[in-house]
Parts: C-alpha cells; sequence; structure tokens
C-alpha cells in the first residue's frame, strides 16, 4: 500500500513538471542586438544634448586650435536662461569661452544664402567670447577697449608658416598679472605699427558698437586671419552650440596631400586630449 502510494506521488510530481511550460533561453544574438539598441539610443542622446564632434576648417583660431584638430563640444554647460538647476553644472555664458555656434552671416544677407563666411545657419565656427550682452566694444588697432578700458590681453607675434601648421610665433610683450589667461597672435606690423586691418565695420576705431541682449561679441584668437565679429556682427544666443571642450584627434592635413586616410597617416598626437583654454 505504502509502495503504490509513494509511486503516485510520483506520477503526479512527473505529471506536474511536464504540464510547467519551460522558457527558453534567450538567443544570444537577441542579447546583443539589445545591447547595441540600448548604447545606440544613449550615443544619440549624448550626441543630440551633451557632446557634439566638430572639425576646425580654418586657422582663424590658431595657434589655440589648428586646422584638423577634431574638437568635442559641450552643449550642456551653458543655461538656455533663466536659473540652472543646483545640481547641475551648467552657467552662463562668460568672456573668454570658446564658443561653437551657427555663422549668423552678414547683415545685409537677409536671404541667408551663401556668403563670404558660408551658408548661415548651417556652417560651425569657432571663436572666442570678447563682448557680452551691454558690453561697449571699441578696436583700436590691435587693442580692445571693453566699456572705454583696454582690455588686457597677452598679444604675441604670430606668422602663418603654412595654412594648417602651427603659427610660428615670438613674444610680443610679456605676460602681466591681470591678462587674460589666452593668447592672440598678430601679423608682426600689426604689433609694431605699421600695419593695419582690413576694413571692418562692428567696433571700428572711433565707431564703438554696444553688444545688443541676447548676444555676443567674438573675436578670432588670430586676430589677423578670422572673420568674425568685427565684419558681420553679432551671435545670437540661440546660435551657439556649446564651448569647446578638448581635442579628441588632430591630423596635418597639408601633409597628407588631401590623401581620403591622411587624418590616420598624419596625426598630431601631441595635441590628441589638450583641453581648449
Amino acid at each position: 500500500m505504502a509502495k503504490e502510494n509513494k509511486e503516485k506521488e510520483e506520477e503526479e510530481k512527473s505529471g506536474t513538471a511536464e504540464s510547467k511550460q519551460v522558457e527558453p533561453p534567450r538567443h544570444i544574438v537577441a542579447d546583443y542586438l539589445e545591447s547595441f539598441v540600448v548604447t545606440l539610443i544613449m550615443a544619440l542622446f549624448g550626441m543630440t544634448f551633451v557632446i557634439q564632434a566638430v572639425t576646425v576648417p580654418t586657422g582663424s583660431m590658431q595657434n589655440t586650435i589648428l586646422i584638423g584638430d577634431y574638437l568635442l563640444v559641450n552643449k550642456f554647460i551653458f543655461t538656455s536662461g533663466g536659473d540652472p538647476l543646483p545640481f547641475l553644472p551648467q552657467r552662463e555664458i562668460r568672456r573668454g569661452d570658446v564658443i561653437v555656434f551657427k555663422y549668423p552671416g552678414f547683415p545685409h544677407n537677409v536671404a541667408k544664402l551663401e556668403d563670404q563666411g558660408g551658408r548661415p545657419y548651417q556652417i560651425n565656427f569657432v571663436k572666442r567670447v570678447i563682448g557680452l550682452p551691454g558690453d561697449k566694444i571699441e578696436i583700436r588697432a590691435s587693442e580692445i577697449y571693453l566699456n572705454d578700458k583696454l582690455l588686457p590681453e597677452h598679444r604675441v607675434i604670430g606668422e602663418p608658416p603654412s595654412q594648417s601648421a602651427a603659427l610660428d610665433t615670438r613674444e610680443f610683450e610679456p605676460r602681466e598679472e591681470g591678462d587674460q589667461p589666452y593668447d592672440v597672435y598678430y601679423l608682426e606690423d600689426m604689433l609694431r605699427g605699421r600695419g593695419s586691418m582690413r576694413d571692418f565695420e562692428f567696433g571700428a576705431e572711433g565707431r564703438p558698437v554696444v553688444v545688443p541682449e541676447g548676444n555676443y561679441f567674438v573675436l578670432g584668437d588670430s586676430r589677423n586671419q578670422s572673420l568674425d565679429s568685427r565684419y558681420w556682427g553679432f551671435v545670437p544666443r540661440e546660435l551657439v552650440v556649446g564651448r569647446a571642450m578638448l581635442i579628441y584627434w588632430s591630423c596635418d592635413r597639408a601633409a597628407s596631400n588631401g590623401s581620403f586616410f591622411g587624418c590616420l597617416t598624419s596625426p598630431r598626437l601631441d595635441r590628441i586630449g589638450k583641453l581648449i583654454r
């Protein structure tokens, strides 16, 4: 009797186990696909709201940034208006920031067609912020007057040896206490008082301008070869993409002779990882 009961219990347990649906193991391809989709979504989110990669096609920021430098841009650091949340690392745009923005175009280019700087609202420019909203700007030769006071910049003689190489520089004046924490580069004739800028409209000597609310006045660090606010005016806040953060890759395009693989065969390893200041 006990034996029969034991066999009956074993049959019931066996039937119960067989009646349960055992979930088949997930296929490894599905796991990889899920991981890829999640990673892609995070990357797209980061590129849309936090980080953007841009390249530099011109020498207007030499030697701070060279042609062939590839930059990471912090899109999240600047507040879009109002007070920033206390737990987020955000702040207002400051004088001296190197910003990336959409080129606004010349004021007379009402149709926003391609002009001297390219197609407005589509080309990324990289410049340094000199004037904030409400600032009065006047440029006298190589000196910038901010609110009727000389802006203390460290000026360096910079003669470009080639289109993509760093400027050949010599110190023009020693750095003094109170100088802005960056260098600006001029042709020697300009600093020696033997040359002048080509005609520009905004901030010219005797014709100062006041930066409108919600706008910024920007200049390239290579002052003799920069198409900037002196010529086309101000940068509206809504066109600012973010702050140039660091160089993640750099290559000498001239050395590659236009080769498709030039940026792989002619890297500038000493510039990789350099912070933009």
